[in-house]
């Protein structure tokens, strides 16, 4: 991923991202580290279709699983002593 200072926002502006975002995501680098990922609008929005594309399928394997009796009622307390945590 490509990848830009804080600081040379800073100095030129936003337009110092609009090259590279044409290639895809950057991050912007502070105080050394990478500290947020900009986005084109069309990246955005193609990354949140696939992330409720991904929701919608989620909860169509838990309805498969309701369905196919894979599922069962369990308290906290039960859970709990299953996986021998205390309270």
């Amino acid at each position: 991923m490509r990848s830009i200072p804080a600081r040379e926002i800073k100095r030129r502006g936003i337009g110092a991202v609009d090259e590279q975002l044409k290639k895809g995501p950057v991050y912007v680098i502070r105080n050394d580290e990478p500290a947020y990922v900009v986005l084109s609008r069309e990246q955005y929005e193609d990354l949140l279709e696939d992330y409720e594309e991904s929701l919608e399928q989620q909860v169509r394997a838990s309805e498969a699983d309701l369905q196919a009796g894979r599922t069962r009622r369990v308290t906290a307390e039960q859970l709990t002593k299953e996986f021998g945590l205390r309270e």
